[in-house]
């Protein structure tokens, strides 16, 4: 049997073996693993002599090792297991001496492996000296000295597998599988916690210095068993002594020896032991005994972080685990601290400690390497958090904020060896804005607990970066300048907090107040002048977030748009399509103080604005970017591109322009993109692939610069929104024809659709009624054989806007096209679906479907789905609406299919027989008649088993969160039909809906007296309740 197992073995792991002799090995195995003696031949067939190769042990411990974490092995077994791999160790690396062959690594963490996994089945009665079997490996035999170097090895592999098998927290564990590590960790305390402690130390003081790799398992193992075992064992003169012996300068071991890996270790080991949960002042004396403080001081100031700083032999790594060790150590004492009392002795001891620390902390945040800074940026948050509660009444903690202050501003500039925009650096610079959003958070912070110095201290800064720029004419560091100019950008955090600047023509604050004053510097300094790119950004995105200063001081207007003027036209590309983006919401939230600069603005971006279709690349390495990552994409800039026609549009629709002058405006933006979509009409219709992306990108400026020229929409009650003027809709009339032709030329092309829809919403409000005699039209064009139902899932919610814009006028238009529109979405509807996506799509095709139902019945225009030329369609309009109300797959469609339904009873069921007060169902019946005659009727016969028929479907769960909805829904539906009926609908349902379904008299008599008695809320809950028990 061993032979067969270990070809098996060989043959599977073989990679150059026949696939179907592979596959038999695979499957011999498979059975082996579930037989319940397979491991017994894998144990036997991994300690053997000879040896077996590696993976032939590896493979066989593992099937040992999963049978014994299964519990597949009984007691006799372990046993068995225990005594044999005991054996086996002692006489591998027991140091008896003789030339013994070492296992590998490998085979040595699976045999350490199968020691843990026996610990947990048997060392609460069966094995309570598994602990001190192991220790013995240390020595060899008929000695004391612990001199033997594999079983030392051995044994602290071993009790770090332990720890991580019954006590790691990043494990998770199941409750049973919890109770059993909890009960072991007693059991360990308690048995052998003292015994295991006393070998830490005598191993530590036999192998230091004599050999790195021990003392660096040892003190790996102390610091994962700190947290749950006795520290008053851990702690002491020895430990502490090689603590501070491996991290003092210089150390004792040589460099070949491990020093600066021993180094690590060692201060990982005190970051492990400090983290130990524990009282207050237990923690504090934790950390004086630590003598934390002194070390991180010794390290500091150590060739390793203060003389190899400014070289490229700085420790990055070690620095940043000593940042970790103060992280920890202030944490720990800011929340002794706040849990404090304030006559609490405690507060003596932490305020010290708080105080000796902050330089560390400060130190380390203000490190050129953002890695290292950022590992101190947790204790500072709760070091801030705790000022502000205390800085307003202690001065001692008050006078640290302006050092921490400095620091965070400090850390916001860029650092010498930055180079903006060098597209090897672009990972450098995401990751120093990550860390410039992360220290806003830390300045906010300090803004909370004294904004007084916090407005100082940023307007210092800001003001004297404006005064030497000025002074110097522009001959300084731009990260300077940068600086200045993103707390600048940070500091409306604060100061428009409310909401803007200004309340009455007068600053909302004292904080407003100074930001005003240094808008005024910003522009008047003429920064925007200084050449570097950051600097022209950074000047824009204020500019922009400050809008509402340039309300109130519309003079400088004209000299900032000379400033975007400039931008817009920059050489470096990240420069000028950001600019583009930028103008055009500057201009936007301006656009009622622009004047009569606009007509100069618009000629001075003329050479910008002709489009220039490029086809993507093929097998471009930039494809999986987005655009805002990708700034050199065609896509990308054409997008951009397109906020600039946007613009252009709001300057030409600017109030103070003469009507006549927007419309040589208009005329002088689009008859230029008229003639362009007219010479691209023909090669596009041939298929030239190039030709249809310009069509496209023409079809979305057009409609861009509608959007951009109006604000206004239909049925606007706004006074600021007004309709344009009938000549400015002639000429966007003009637009929407090319448009058609453009669509009705190439309807079979996705890209024309997708861009006509685009620019059909945005016409609705530069046309206004002008856009219904051409609604056939674009129908025709967007809803083609072709079509998705996507694509018409966001039609109908356009369509939805224009119903609801126009309802007062719309009637004959939307009597004309309802059935061939309907008809078309049917179509839609009925479609095969393949694939999630498809069916996503038609479930968004379907809500669409629902909701302009709505639209129409809720805008009185109920009467266009009933009327002569619709009537064909109602009763499929009828049957979508009863299928979806039924189906239990898709409840967020069935919920609004009884939503329509109710708006149909409450629309056509003519006025309530019964109010909403309760009443009992032995009412005189009622001669009131619907408004569509014979409605009553129908509505009993066809929408009222609706409301059992969805729940009746064996796939419906009434515990269902959404499906409780829907029935909700339908108890509401037959509220409403029993407010149009009254006691019509109480006698069908007792004769023929509810004794149909086999429901007995007492049933029927308490969901009738339900329905007449409570109200909508308590019936809905009686419903529901009511379908919960039927379907047990």
């Amino acid at each position: 049997m061993d032979v067969q197992v270990e070809n098996a073995i060989e043959i599977a792991w073989n990679p150059h073996s026949e696939q179907s002799l592979k596959s038999q090995a695979i499957e011999f195995l498979n059975q082996l693993r579930s037989d319940p003696q397979g491991w017994q031949v894998c144990f036997s067939l991994a300690t053997r002599e000879p040896r077996a190769s590696e993976v032939v042990r590896h493979v066989a411990l593992e099937v040992v090792n999963t049978a014994i974490q299964g519990r597949q092995v009984d007691e006799s077994g372990l046993l068995l297991v225990r005594d044999s791999l005991l054996t086996y160790i002692r006489s591998i690396y027991g140091g008896t001496g003789g030339d013994v062959l070492q296992d590998p690594v490998t085979i040595q963490n699976k045999i350490t492996q199968t020691a843990t996994y026996l610990f947990t089945a048997l060392y609460s009665s069966q094995w309570q000296t598994f602990f001190g079997d192991f220790l013995a490996l240390v020595s060899t035999a008929h000695t004391s000295v612990q001199e033997n170097f594999i079983g030392t090895s051995i044994y602290l592999k071993i009790l770090m597998s332990v720890h991580d098998e019954i006590a790691d927290v990043a494990i998770q564990r199941s409750p049973e599988e919890q109770r059993r590590d909890n009960k072991l960790k007693d059991l360990v305390r308690e048995r052998d916690a003292q015994m295991i402690a006393q070998s830490w130390q005598n191993i530590l003081l036999y192998w230091n210095p004599r050999d790195g790799r021990i003392i660096d398992q040892c003190l790996s193992t102390v610091g994962k068993w700190a947290g749950w075992t006795d520290l008053s064992l851990i702690i002491n003169d020895s430990l502490l002594n090689v603590l501070f012996e491996l991290v003092s300068f210089p150390p004792t071991l040589t460099q070949k020896e491990g020093g600066n890996e021993l180094r690590e270790t060692s201060l990982n080991t005190f970051i492990e032991i400090l983290a130990k949960k524990m009282k207050p002042n237990d923690k504090l004396e934790l950390i004086e005994v630590l003598r934390v403080k002194d070390v991180v001081s010794q390290l500091i100031s150590s060739p390793l972080l203060h003389d190899a700083r400014p070289t490229s032999n700085y420790d990055t790594d070690f620095a940043e685990i000593v940042a970790k060790l103060v992280n920890n150590a202030v944490f720990d004492i800011v929340n002794v601290l706040e849990g404090a009392s304030p006559v609490d002795p405690i507060l003596l001891k932490g305020n010290r400690l708080l105080k000796e620390f902050l330089p560390f902390v400060l130190r380390f945040f203000a490190d050129e390497y953002d890695e290292i800074c950022s590992s101190v940026i947790p204790c500072l948050t709760d070091l801030l958090t705790f000022l502000r509660k205390k800085a307003q009444t202690d001065v001692d903690y008050a006078s640290v904020l302006p050092l921490i202050l400095q620091a965070i501003v400090a850390k916001m500039r860029y650092d010498e060896t930055s180079s903006w925009g060098n597209e090897d650096a672009q990972t450098d610079e995401a990751e120093f804005q990550e860390l410039r959003k992360r220290l806003q958070v830390l300045q906010q912070a300090v803004a909370a607990v004294d904004e007084q110095l916090y407005i100082d201290t940023i307007c210092g800064i800001v003001g004297n970066s404006l005064d030497n720029f000025q002074s110097q004419r522009g001959q300084v560091d731009w990260r300077d300048v940068d600086l200045a100019m993103h707390e600048m950008f940070l500091f409306g955090e604060l100061a428009v907090k409310n909401g803007g600047l200004y309340s009455k023509t007068k600053p909302v604050s004292p904080a407003a107040e100074r930001l005003i004053g240094m808008l005024s510097k910003l522009i008047e300094s003429d920064v925007a002048s200084f050449s570097h790119p950051a600097i022209q950004l950074q000047y824009m995105e204020i500019c922009v977030r400050y809008s509402t200063f340039f309300e109130a001081n519309s003079h400088l207007i004209p000299r900032v748009l000379e400033n975007f003027v400039r931008f817009v036209h920059h050489d470096h590309v990240k420069v000028k399509t950001r600019s583009w983006y930028l103008f055009h919401r500057f201009v936007k939230n301006l656009r009622q103080q622009l004047g009569n600069i606009a007509q100069t603005v618009i000629q001075a971006l003329g050479d910008l604005l002709p489009i220039k279709a490029e086809m993507p690349e093929e097998n471009s390495e930039n494809d999986d970017m987005s655009s805002d990552e990708n700034d050199r994409s065609a896509i990308a800039v054409f997008t951009s591109q397109l906020y600039l026609y946007e613009a252009i549009g709001c300057m030409c629709g600017t109030p103070a322009v003469p009507v006549e002058n927007q419309v040589l405006f208009v005329r002088s933006i689009i008859n230029p993109l008229f003639a362009d979509l007219e010479s691209h009409l023909s090669p596009a219709g041939a298929g030239d692939e190039r030709a249809i992306l310009q069509v496209h990108h023409l079809i979305m400026a057009l409609g861009t610069v509608a959007r951009g020229f109006s604000d206004w929409t239909p049925a606007s009650t706004s006074p600021s929104a007004k309709p344009p003027a009938e000549a400015i809709s002639e000429e966007f009339s003009r637009t929407a024809e090319a448009i058609l032709v453009a669509l009705e030329t190439l309807s079979s092309s996705v890209e024309i659709r997708t861009a006509a829809r685009f620019a059909f919403s945005r016409l609705i409000g530069v046309l206004g009624n002008r856009i219904l005699p051409q609604l056939i039209r674009w129908i025709d064009g967007l809803l083609s054989q072709t079509s998705s139902k996507d694509e018409m899932a966001l039609f109908l919610r356009l369509l939805d806007q224009v119903v609801y814009g126009f309802k007062t006028e719309i009637f004959d238009i939307l009597n004309t096209l309802l059935t061939p529109f309907l008809q078309r979405v049917f179509s839609g509807i009925a479609e095969p679906i393949s694939g999630t996506d498809d069916s996503i799509q038609l479930s968004e095709l379907k809500l669409q479907y629902l909701n302009f139902l709505l639209v129409i019945l809720n805008n009185d225009l109920d009467s266009v789905l009933v009327s002569s030329t619709n009537q064909p369609a109602f009763e499929t309009v009828i049957s979508t609406i009863e299928h979806f109300a039924k189906d239990v797959t898709d409840f967020p469609t069935a919920k609004l299919a009884f939503s329509v339904l109710v708006r149909m009873v409450t629309t056509w069921g003519g006025p309530d027989r019964q109010s909403a007060a309760p009443k009992t169902h032995n009412n005189t019946p009622s001669t009131t008649q619907p408004s569509l005659p014979g409605f009553d009727r129908f509505m009993m016969e066809r929408f009222s088993p609706l409301c059992w028929a969805f729940p009746s479907d064996a796939n419906f769960n009434p515990k269902d969160a959404q499906g409780r909805q829907v029935l909700g829904e339908a108890a509401g539906l037959q509220k409403a039909i029993w407010a149009k009926t009254g006691q019509e609908y109480l006698t069908w349902l007792r004769e023929v809906e509810l004794r149909g379904m086999g429901m007995n008299e007492a049933s029927m008599e308490e969901y009738l007296h339900a329905l007449c008695t409570f109200d909508a809320k308590r019936f809905r809950q009686f419903f529901q309740a009511l379908v919960q028990r039927r379907n047990r």
